[in-house]
């Protein structure tokens, strides 16, 4: 058939760009059930805000921290992170912007793992600021955070849910037009609530299909289902603009609580298989 031999490459490069953002579920349960931290002293002049921007949910781990300067006078930001009790910190991120009065910059700050015993709020901006004298210094601004929280709650509630059952995929191989396998729940400890995956979705790139929902019973330790990947498109828009070509959304419910959405584990092997579908299909 037919080979597209640019989008091909520019497909392998987006898989290759790291692991794909954490799928969002607004049933998760909000981490304003655990004990904040100490509130965040406000800082004149400057305001800040987490806002996790359609760019950054596609890379992953990283959020928009929108600066203002609402101050009388200008300064320039060197460096970012992100302070918040419910997120490893990672070390701080060197940028170079820019402010006068008024003026509003998004800078890119990535979030570390999510530590689920402690809310994500309060939250602050770690911000190094040079004056125009040339003084420097880093400051803590409080960090309207909603964005932040609620990816905290969504991770922190798919972490839960897989606890009780982990979810695997096995045995994917190219067999004529499609990839085929097997998903596997298999219980991870002594809670023996019933598990259910209720759907599987597809992305832009790629069709799947498997027969959900699928429950994990009270007391059982596995439960497995036939999985089947066959190729959406070929032109080459989709396969040069699709940024997440291997992300595929799983819902997953425990014992009748609210559904939550993780990502489909691939590994790299595994990856492989579905850009190979792609190169004999296209």
């Amino acid at each position: 058939m037919r080979r597209t031999a640019a989008g091909l490459v520019l497909l392998l490069c987006a898989g290759c760009g790291g692991a794909p953002a954490a799928s969002s579920s607004m049933s998760a349960s909000s981490s304003a059930t655990l004990s904040p931290g100490p509130a965040v002293p406000a800082v004149e002049g400057i305001e800040a805000q987490a806002v996790e921007l359609r760019t950054d949910a596609a890379v992953g781990g990283q959020v928009q921290v929108r600066v203002t300067d609402t101050g009388a006078g200008p300064f320039t930001v060197t460096s970012v992170a992100i302070d918040s009790p419910g997120f490893a910190a990672l070390p701080d991120r060197p940028v170079e912007a820019a402010f006068v009065p008024g003026r509003v910059i998004d800078l890119p700050a990535p979030y570390g793992d999510a530590v689920c015993g402690s809310a994500a709020e309060p939250a602050a901006a770690r911000l190094t600021v040079v004056r125009p004298d040339g003084s420097s210094e880093v400051l803590r601004v409080p960090l309207a955070a909603a964005d932040l929280a609620r990816i905290h709650a969504d991770t922190c509630a798919a972490e839960a849910a897989l606890a009780v059952a982990g979810v695997t995929v096995t045995g994917l191989a190219l067999d004529g037009d499609a990839v085929t396998g097997t998903l596997a729940l298999t219980r991870g400890g002594d809670d023996g609530r019933a598990v259910t995956l209720t759907r599987l979705d597809g992305n832009v790139l790629y069709d799947v299909a498997a027969d959900l929902p699928a429950t994990l019973g009270e007391g059982e330790d596995a439960r497995e289902v036939a999985l089947e990947f066959t190729t959406a498109r070929c032109d080459p828009h989709a396969l040069a603009e699709t940024k997440q070509p291997y992300l595929f959304v799983l819902g997953v419910q425990v014992d009748g609580e609210d559904e939550v959405t993780v990502d489909l584990p691939l590994d790299q092997a595994q990856r492989d298989e579905l850009f190979a579908l792609t190169g004999s299909a296209c």
